[in-house]
């Protein structure tokens, strides 16, 4: 895939899946928009966030971190910035640790 301009992604896991934010250093050209959207239908289904998670993402783009943002919107911040595949397996693996099992959203 072509690089994009991505400033950061934030990903938040929620029990029926994971929830990504991708925020763009400037636009893209309807060439890159409609790739990345192919891209990421095959991902998953497009999700419109309702109003806690909107102010959950909000609240991590003004800077607010993390653990704030976990404590006072009850969600699962998996990582924000700079997308760290090692953030998203440990928060997997200790999370199944805890259950016991690796729930189909996880996998």
């Amino acid at each position: 895939m072509i690089q994009l301009p991505v400033q950061y992604t934030t990903v938040i896991h929620q029990i029926d899946g994971w929830v990504i934010k991708v925020k763009m250093n400037h636009p893209l050209t309807p060439q890159q928009h409609g790739d990345f959207q192919a891209f990421m239908r095959e991902l998953g289904i497009p999700f419109q966030p309702d109003m806690r998670l909107q102010m959950a993402f909000w609240s991590l783009d003004t800077g607010q971190s993390p653990i704030d943002v976990m404590r006072r919107y009850q969600v699962a911040v998996v990582s924000h910035g700079h997308p760290d595949k090692t953030d998203i397996e440990a928060f997997r693996q200790q999370f199944t640790m805890g259950l016991g099992y690796c729930p189909e959203t996880l996998a």
